[in-house]
């Protein structure tokens, strides 16, 4: 039996509130790279430049080179960046925007917890380290906004995905697989330093 789930872009509430922490998902379908800048800007007020609403945004700033004679754009590397530095702003761009997944790694806070269980929307960690395996998963650039005002790594690029390996490690029952791990980590540990060293 395939334990992966096929998943097609973009996503719509039901598809997100039926994920559960766990889950080994394969996204086919468009997705827009949002960093530092991307999330700084949109949680001050500004308007993205294209339709967001149930979208996936890629903590990533990917490696893309263009072909001087077609002038096409190729991703070489997309690997995903620390999710946590956007955390001050992820909730407010889930409710505003109508996000439905997020792609990252390391997983997030309680804001955003918060926010997926309200908004439906789930968290999709993606292997680190990985960043031109995860990059053959990537079919095509369809677009590219705000490249001259933040640049190629912070810029917003819509990227089309075929079969793109993640697994759900946040869902919108309020789950957070983190944080359990973390939680499980510590007590063990505590119950090894309790124990002292063996004889």
């Amino acid at each position: 039996m395939d334990a992966w789930r096929d998943l097609q872009l973009p996503m719509t509430e039901a598809d997100a509130r039926s994920l559960r922490t766990g889950d080994l998902v394969r996204l086919t379908g468009p997705v827009f790279t949002a960093r530092d800048a991307v999330h700084k800007h949109l949680a001050a007020g500004h308007e993205p430049p294209c339709d967001l609403r149930g979208t996936v945004l890629f903590h990533c700033g990917p490696v893309i080179i263009r072909d001087p004679a077609s002038g096409a754009w190729r991703v070489t590397a997309a690997g995903p960046t620390t999710s946590i530095r956007e955390e001050p702003y992820m909730a407010e761009i889930i409710r505003r925007f109508g996000i439905r997944g997020i792609i990252g790694k390391g997983g997030m806070g309680e804001g955003t917890l918060t926010a997926c269980r309200e908004h439906g929307c789930a968290y999709f960690q993606a292997t680190g380290g990985a960043a031109q395996v995860l990059a053959a998963c990537i079919r095509s650039v369809r677009n590219v906004y705000w490249l001259e005002e933040f640049g190629a790594p912070e810029a917003l690029w819509e990227l089309e995905l075929k079969n793109f390996p993640v697994t759900v490690t946040m869902d919108a029952a309020g789950r957070n697989l983190h944080a359990e791990i973390e939680a499980t980590s510590r007590l063990r540990l505590d119950a090894l330093l309790a124990a002292g060293p063996k004889p």
